[in-house]
């Protein structure tokens, strides 16, 4: 179980995260923590649930391109990931595209914010949830069992998506997406994909 800790803490891109949070809540301490920053740091845990559904259904399962570069960048994303979902250098986001995306979010933030502190916490609260969507799912894909029903629920529900129908249960860190969005079904109500194992093979 030991060792099952040290593979997630210790990935070279879940520890820079980490120490990113770490170093951005020490700033924001040092200049006085307000309420207003606490309601924008949960505005950004928000936008990071709201956005990974978005980006999960309809960007990292689109149609297979014909690119081959896009291609390439697409397996590496997502496509690999349905293929074998136990990789472990396949399981987590790289830094090379959730970086980028952090700093566009946090600029349009805070151009519209003009508040540097307040765009702080907006972005802390974008990396909090991206570490609870890779924590969720390393737990989704790795020999552990949570302790708590809902923990046991979400992990099933993950499972699902990935080796009975991608159309369905897209919700990682949150189901509440796939309740808004009507994708959290019933398991016995969803028929078994014969793609979900191979989205290059998705119509």
């Amino acid at each position: 179980m030991e060792r099952l800790y040290r593979d997630f803490f210790f990935f070279p891109d879940i520890s820079i995260l980490i120490s990113l949070l770490v170093a951005g809540v020490g700033i924001a301490a040092w200049q006085g923590i307000t309420l207003y920053m606490s309601i924008f740091f949960l505005v950004g845990m928000f936008s990071f649930a709201f956005s990974e559904y978005l980006t999960h259904r309809y960007f990292f399962h689109i149609k297979t391109p014909k690119n081959p570069f896009f291609l390439k960048f697409m397996k590496r994303i997502h496509y690999d990931h349905h293929t074998d979902p136990k990789d472990l250098k396949l399981l987590f986001l790289p830094l090379w595209y959730s970086l980028p995306n952090f700093f566009i979010f946090s600029g349009i933030f805070y151009y519209l914010s003009k508040n540097i502190m307040v765009t702080l916490s907006f972005g802390l609260g974008l990396i909090a949830m991206l570490l609870v969507y890779e924590w969720k799912h390393y737990v989704a894909h790795r020999p552990i069992k949570p302790k708590t029903k809902f923990g046991q629920w979400a992990k099933k529900m993950h499972t699902l998506h990935h080796y009975k129908n991608e159309n369905y249960w897209y919700g990682v860190s949150s189901p509440l997406m796939d309740v808004l969005f009507g994708t959290l079904k019933e398991e016995k109500e969803v028929k078994l994909s014969e793609t979900a194992r191979d989205l290059q093979k998705r119509a």
